[in-house]
Protein backbone atom coordinates (compact mmCIF):
# COMPACT_ATOMS: atom_id res chain seq x y z
CA UNK A 1 0.00 0.00 0.00
CA UNK A 2 2.80 2.16 0.75
CA UNK A 3 4.50 1.29 -2.36
CA UNK A 4 1.20 2.28 -4.20
CA UNK A 5 0.40 5.56 -2.60
CA UNK A 6 4.51 7.00 -3.67
CA UNK A 7 3.57 5.70 -7.24
CA UNK A 8 0.49 7.80 -7.06
CA UNK A 9 2.63 10.93 -5.98
CA UNK A 10 5.25 10.13 -8.46
CA UNK A 11 2.90 9.76 -11.09
CA UNK A 12 1.16 13.21 -10.01
CA UNK A 13 4.40 14.92 -9.78
CA UNK A 14 5.17 14.13 -13.18
CA UNK A 15 2.43 15.15 -14.59
CA UNK A 16 2.36 18.67 -13.06
CA UNK A 17 6.07 18.64 -14.62
CA UNK A 18 4.83 17.84 -18.10
CA UNK A 19 2.02 20.72 -17.25
CA UNK A 20 4.79 23.28 -16.87
CA UNK A 21 7.09 22.19 -19.90
CA UNK A 22 4.41 22.33 -22.37
CA UNK A 23 5.25 24.73 -24.64
CA UNK A 24 2.71 27.05 -26.69
CA UNK A 25 1.85 26.92 -30.33
CA UNK A 26 4.04 29.03 -32.65
CA UNK A 27 4.48 30.27 -36.24
CA UNK A 28 5.53 33.33 -38.08
CA UNK A 29 5.04 36.29 -39.54
CA UNK A 30 6.83 36.86 -43.38
CA UNK A 31 7.71 40.10 -44.49
CA UNK A 32 9.50 39.93 -47.47
CA UNK A 33 8.12 41.41 -50.54
CA UNK A 34 8.77 38.05 -52.79
CA UNK A 35 7.65 34.90 -51.40
CA UNK A 36 10.06 32.29 -51.24
CA UNK A 37 11.27 30.38 -48.53
CA UNK A 38 14.83 28.51 -48.63
CA UNK A 39 15.75 25.56 -46.97
CA UNK A 40 16.33 26.45 -43.59
CA UNK A 41 12.81 28.64 -43.81
CA UNK A 42 10.90 25.73 -45.06
CA UNK A 43 12.26 23.38 -42.43
CA UNK A 44 11.27 26.16 -39.88
CA UNK A 45 7.91 26.35 -41.14
CA UNK A 46 7.32 22.76 -41.22
CA UNK A 47 8.08 22.25 -37.66
CA UNK A 48 5.76 25.15 -36.88
CA UNK A 49 3.25 24.15 -34.51
CA UNK A 50 0.41 26.63 -35.30
CA UNK A 51 -0.89 25.61 -38.97
CA UNK A 52 -0.73 29.50 -40.12
CA UNK A 53 1.84 31.70 -41.88
CA UNK A 54 1.22 35.47 -41.26
CA UNK A 55 2.13 37.15 -44.74
CA UNK A 56 2.59 40.53 -45.27
CA UNK A 57 0.70 41.28 -48.43
CA UNK A 58 1.18 44.88 -49.08
CA UNK A 59 1.67 48.26 -47.24
CA UNK A 60 -1.37 51.31 -47.63
CA UNK A 61 -0.04 54.68 -47.86
CA UNK A 62 -1.66 57.86 -48.58
CA UNK A 63 -0.03 59.38 -50.93
CA UNK A 64 -0.74 63.02 -53.01
CA UNK A 65 -4.19 62.34 -50.79
CA UNK A 66 -4.80 58.63 -52.87
CA UNK A 67 -4.91 55.26 -50.73
CA UNK A 68 -1.59 53.92 -52.69
CA UNK A 69 -0.61 49.55 -52.13
CA UNK A 70 3.11 49.76 -51.39
CA UNK A 71 6.08 47.17 -51.95
CA UNK A 72 2.91 44.27 -52.74
CA UNK A 73 4.69 41.21 -52.62
CA UNK A 74 5.10 38.52 -55.91
CA UNK A 75 5.60 34.73 -55.01
CA UNK A 76 8.26 32.42 -56.79
CA UNK A 77 7.58 29.28 -58.23
CA UNK A 78 9.40 27.10 -55.83
CA UNK A 79 7.06 28.52 -52.82
CA UNK A 80 4.58 25.77 -51.12
CA UNK A 81 3.54 25.23 -47.74
CA UNK A 82 2.90 21.62 -46.29
CA UNK A 83 -0.24 20.67 -46.98
CA UNK A 84 -1.96 21.50 -43.40
CA UNK A 85 -0.65 25.33 -43.47
CA UNK A 86 -2.35 28.12 -44.91
CA UNK A 87 -1.19 31.56 -45.57
CA UNK A 88 -3.32 34.43 -43.18
CA UNK A 89 -3.23 37.65 -45.36
CA UNK A 90 -1.20 40.51 -43.26
CA UNK A 91 -0.93 44.17 -44.41
CA UNK A 92 0.15 47.26 -42.75
CA UNK A 93 -1.37 50.81 -42.91
CA UNK A 94 0.17 53.52 -42.37
CA UNK A 95 -1.65 56.07 -39.69
CA UNK A 96 -1.25 59.03 -41.76
CA UNK A 97 -3.96 57.15 -43.69
CA UNK A 98 -6.86 57.73 -41.19
CA UNK A 99 -6.26 61.48 -40.95
CA UNK A 100 -8.94 63.46 -41.77
CA UNK A 101 -10.68 60.58 -43.88
CA UNK A 102 -13.99 60.37 -44.92
CA UNK A 103 -16.78 57.80 -44.33
CA UNK A 104 -16.99 57.14 -48.43
CA UNK A 105 -12.95 56.46 -48.16
CA UNK A 106 -13.30 54.29 -45.37
CA UNK A 107 -15.20 52.24 -47.85
CA UNK A 108 -13.05 52.51 -51.20
CA UNK A 109 -10.43 51.70 -48.73
CA UNK A 110 -12.00 48.19 -47.43
CA UNK A 111 -13.14 47.55 -50.66
CA UNK A 112 -9.55 48.21 -52.01
CA UNK A 113 -7.87 46.56 -49.25
CA UNK A 114 -9.83 43.34 -49.53
CA UNK A 115 -9.85 43.12 -53.21
CA UNK A 116 -6.41 43.41 -53.53
CA UNK A 117 -5.77 40.76 -51.15
CA UNK A 118 -8.79 38.11 -52.77
CA UNK A 119 -6.77 38.89 -56.42
CA UNK A 120 -3.65 37.98 -55.16
CA UNK A 121 -4.69 34.98 -53.36
CA UNK A 122 -6.06 33.86 -57.00
CA UNK A 123 -3.06 34.71 -58.88
CA UNK A 124 -0.57 32.76 -56.86
CA UNK A 125 -3.14 30.04 -56.12
CA UNK A 126 -2.71 30.53 -52.53
CA UNK A 127 -4.01 28.24 -49.31
CA UNK A 128 -5.35 30.93 -47.37
CA UNK A 129 -7.41 30.96 -44.12
CA UNK A 130 -10.31 32.93 -42.87
CA UNK A 131 -8.44 35.60 -41.74
CA UNK A 132 -7.73 38.97 -42.57
CA UNK A 133 -4.58 40.82 -40.10
CA UNK A 134 -4.50 44.86 -40.31
CA UNK A 135 -0.85 46.23 -38.70
CA UNK A 136 -1.37 49.99 -37.42
CA UNK A 137 0.17 51.66 -35.39
CA UNK A 138 -3.13 53.95 -34.28
CA UNK A 139 -3.44 57.09 -32.14
CA UNK A 140 -6.25 58.59 -30.74
CA UNK A 141 -6.78 60.92 -33.26
CA UNK A 142 -7.31 58.39 -35.88
CA UNK A 143 -9.00 55.32 -34.10
CA UNK A 144 -12.55 56.20 -34.21
CA UNK A 145 -11.98 56.03 -37.79
CA UNK A 146 -9.69 53.12 -38.14
CA UNK A 147 -12.22 50.65 -36.12
CA UNK A 148 -14.58 51.90 -38.68
CA UNK A 149 -12.67 50.46 -41.33
CA UNK A 150 -12.18 47.58 -39.89
CA UNK A 151 -15.71 47.46 -39.41
CA UNK A 152 -16.01 47.83 -42.62
CA UNK A 153 -13.48 45.40 -43.52
CA UNK A 154 -15.04 42.49 -41.95
CA UNK A 155 -18.22 43.24 -43.54
CA UNK A 156 -16.90 43.81 -47.31
CA UNK A 157 -14.34 40.38 -46.92
CA UNK A 158 -16.74 38.23 -45.11
CA UNK A 159 -13.55 37.20 -42.92
CA UNK A 160 -12.71 36.93 -39.30
CA UNK A 161 -10.41 40.30 -39.19
CA UNK A 162 -7.23 40.28 -36.52
CA UNK A 163 -5.21 43.20 -35.88
CA UNK A 164 -2.22 44.22 -34.29
CA UNK A 165 -1.71 45.83 -30.89
CA UNK A 166 1.26 48.33 -29.71
CA UNK A 167 2.47 47.82 -25.75
CA UNK A 168 1.58 51.61 -26.02
CA UNK A 169 -2.14 51.15 -27.03
CA UNK A 170 -2.24 48.89 -23.97
CA UNK A 171 -1.39 51.15 -21.41
CA UNK A 172 -3.10 54.28 -22.68
CA UNK A 173 -6.16 51.75 -23.68
CA UNK A 174 -8.60 54.70 -21.84
CA UNK A 175 -7.67 57.07 -24.69
CA UNK A 176 -6.11 55.04 -27.93
CA UNK A 177 -9.64 52.97 -27.41
CA UNK A 178 -10.20 49.32 -28.26
CA UNK A 179 -10.33 47.71 -31.76
CA UNK A 180 -13.48 46.13 -32.71
CA UNK A 181 -11.90 42.71 -33.17
CA UNK A 182 -12.51 39.56 -31.21
CA UNK A 183 -8.77 38.88 -31.41
CA UNK A 184 -5.39 41.01 -31.30
CA UNK A 185 -2.10 39.99 -31.49
CA UNK A 186 0.61 41.96 -29.08
CA UNK A 187 4.06 43.15 -30.26
CA UNK A 188 6.38 42.79 -27.77
CA UNK A 189 9.20 44.42 -29.27
CA UNK A 190 10.08 48.13 -30.35
CA UNK A 191 9.96 49.29 -26.81
CA UNK A 192 11.71 52.67 -27.77
CA UNK A 193 13.65 54.37 -30.97
CA UNK A 194 16.56 52.80 -32.27
CA UNK A 195 17.67 56.01 -33.27
CA UNK A 196 17.81 57.60 -30.10
CA UNK A 197 20.85 58.05 -28.40
CA UNK A 198 20.04 55.45 -25.24
CA UNK A 199 22.32 52.46 -23.77
CA UNK A 200 18.73 50.12 -23.83
CA UNK A 201 17.74 47.73 -26.34
CA UNK A 202 15.36 49.22 -28.64
CA UNK A 203 14.14 45.83 -29.83
CA UNK A 204 13.55 44.53 -26.26
CA UNK A 205 13.82 46.10 -22.99
CA UNK A 206 12.28 43.43 -20.43
CA UNK A 207 11.39 45.59 -17.93
CA UNK A 208 10.10 48.81 -19.87
CA UNK A 209 8.07 46.00 -21.46
CA UNK A 210 6.37 44.65 -18.10
CA UNK A 211 6.01 48.28 -17.12
CA UNK A 212 3.71 49.18 -20.22
CA UNK A 213 1.41 45.67 -19.56
CA UNK A 214 1.05 45.85 -15.49
CA UNK A 215 -2.63 45.71 -16.45
CA UNK A 216 -2.77 43.85 -19.26
CA UNK A 217 -5.63 41.49 -17.39
CA UNK A 218 -7.53 43.91 -17.51
CA UNK A 219 -7.69 44.17 -21.38
CA UNK A 220 -11.23 43.94 -22.19
CA UNK A 221 -10.35 41.82 -25.16
CA UNK A 222 -9.71 38.61 -23.60
CA UNK A 223 -8.14 36.50 -26.78
CA UNK A 224 -4.66 37.53 -27.11
CA UNK A 225 -2.06 36.48 -29.15
CA UNK A 226 1.86 37.32 -28.76
CA UNK A 227 4.49 38.55 -31.56
CA UNK A 228 7.85 37.68 -30.34
CA UNK A 229 10.90 39.48 -31.95
CA UNK A 230 13.89 37.10 -33.26
CA UNK A 231 15.45 39.69 -35.25
CA UNK A 232 18.49 41.57 -35.01
CA UNK A 233 19.71 44.69 -36.51
CA UNK A 234 22.81 47.35 -36.22
CA UNK A 235 22.50 50.73 -35.39
CA UNK A 236 25.35 52.60 -36.77
CA UNK A 237 26.62 56.34 -35.22
CA UNK A 238 28.47 58.67 -37.27
CA UNK A 239 30.97 61.76 -35.55
CA UNK A 240 27.67 63.49 -35.38
CA UNK A 241 25.93 61.51 -33.67
CA UNK A 242 23.26 60.56 -36.07
CA UNK A 243 22.07 56.89 -36.31
CA UNK A 244 21.04 54.48 -38.70
CA UNK A 245 20.24 50.94 -39.13
CA UNK A 246 21.52 48.22 -41.13
CA UNK A 247 18.71 45.29 -40.54
CA UNK A 248 19.88 41.43 -40.24
CA UNK A 249 22.90 42.17 -38.08
CA UNK A 250 24.48 39.94 -36.14
CA UNK A 251 27.45 39.68 -33.79
CA UNK A 252 29.38 37.04 -35.52
CA UNK A 253 29.33 40.19 -38.23
CA UNK A 254 31.98 42.45 -36.26
CA UNK A 255 34.44 39.76 -36.37
CA UNK A 256 35.64 41.89 -39.15
CA UNK A 257 39.76 43.21 -39.09
CA UNK A 258 38.15 46.44 -40.64
CA UNK A 259 36.43 46.95 -37.07
CA UNK A 260 37.95 47.33 -33.96
CA UNK A 261 35.84 45.88 -31.01
CA UNK A 262 34.64 47.95 -28.28
CA UNK A 263 32.53 45.30 -26.73
CA UNK A 264 30.58 42.03 -27.28
CA UNK A 265 27.94 44.09 -29.29
CA UNK A 266 30.23 47.34 -30.13
CA UNK A 267 32.66 47.97 -32.78
CA UNK A 268 34.44 50.44 -34.11
CA UNK A 269 35.30 51.29 -38.35
CA UNK A 270 38.85 51.33 -38.84
CA UNK A 271 39.06 52.41 -42.64
CA UNK A 272 36.66 54.02 -44.59
CA UNK A 273 34.59 51.72 -47.14
CA UNK A 274 32.02 49.41 -47.70
CA UNK A 275 30.67 47.59 -44.99
CA UNK A 276 27.50 45.70 -44.97
CA UNK A 277 25.94 47.16 -48.25
CA UNK A 278 26.69 50.44 -46.93
CA UNK A 279 29.67 52.88 -47.51
CA UNK A 280 31.24 53.81 -43.62
CA UNK A 281 33.98 56.07 -42.23
CA UNK A 282 36.60 55.24 -39.84
CA UNK A 283 35.43 55.93 -37.21
CA UNK A 284 31.82 55.70 -37.35
CA UNK A 285 30.75 52.80 -34.60
CA UNK A 286 28.40 50.09 -34.93
CA UNK A 287 25.84 48.85 -32.01
CA UNK A 288 24.42 45.00 -32.70
CA UNK A 289 21.16 44.52 -31.08
CA UNK A 290 19.54 40.86 -30.65
CA UNK A 291 17.05 38.92 -28.05
CA UNK A 292 18.76 36.49 -26.27
CA UNK A 293 16.61 32.93 -25.46
CA UNK A 294 16.34 34.17 -21.32
CA UNK A 295 14.87 37.82 -22.92
CA UNK A 296 12.05 35.75 -24.75
CA UNK A 297 11.67 33.47 -21.82
CA UNK A 298 11.05 36.38 -19.07
CA UNK A 299 8.50 37.73 -21.40
CA UNK A 300 6.49 34.57 -21.63
CA UNK A 301 6.75 33.99 -17.74
CA UNK A 302 5.17 37.12 -16.98
CA UNK A 303 2.57 36.65 -19.66
CA UNK A 304 1.49 33.52 -18.73
CA UNK A 305 0.74 35.41 -15.46
CA UNK A 306 -1.72 37.73 -17.14
CA UNK A 307 -2.92 35.93 -20.49
CA UNK A 308 -4.89 32.49 -19.92
CA UNK A 309 -3.69 31.05 -22.72
CA UNK A 310 -1.46 32.50 -26.18
CA UNK A 311 -0.28 31.48 -29.22
CA UNK A 312 3.51 33.11 -30.33
CA UNK A 313 4.08 34.48 -33.46
CA UNK A 314 6.97 34.96 -33.97
CA UNK A 315 9.13 37.91 -36.26
CA UNK A 316 9.98 36.92 -38.31
CA UNK A 317 10.78 34.26 -40.63
CA UNK A 318 14.08 34.48 -42.16
CA UNK A 319 16.95 31.78 -42.28
CA UNK A 320 19.50 34.24 -40.26
CA UNK A 321 17.07 34.58 -37.54
CA UNK A 322 15.66 31.07 -37.63
CA UNK A 323 19.03 29.48 -37.65
CA UNK A 324 19.85 28.10 -34.29
CA UNK A 325 17.01 29.53 -32.56
CA UNK A 326 14.57 28.05 -29.72
CA UNK A 327 11.05 28.45 -30.10
CA UNK A 328 9.88 25.89 -27.56
CA UNK A 329 8.77 28.42 -24.91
Amino acid sequence: MRHFKLLLILIFFSIISCEKKQSHRYTFYYWKTNLALDKTEKEASQKATYPYLYTRFFDVDKINGKFQPVGVFTKDKSFNLDKDKQIVPTVFITNRSFINITEDEIQLLAERTNDLIQRKIILHQLKANQEIQIDCDWTAGTRDDYFKFLKKLKEVSGKSITCTLRLHQVKDKNTMGIPPVDRVFLMCYSTSSPLENSDKNSILEVNILKSYLSKLENYPIKTIEVALPIYSWGIVTNHLGKHKLINALSKKDLQNPDLKKISETEAEVQKDGFYFGHYLNKGFRIKVEDISDEQLQDVVNFLEKKINHFNIVYYQLDSKFVTGQNFDF
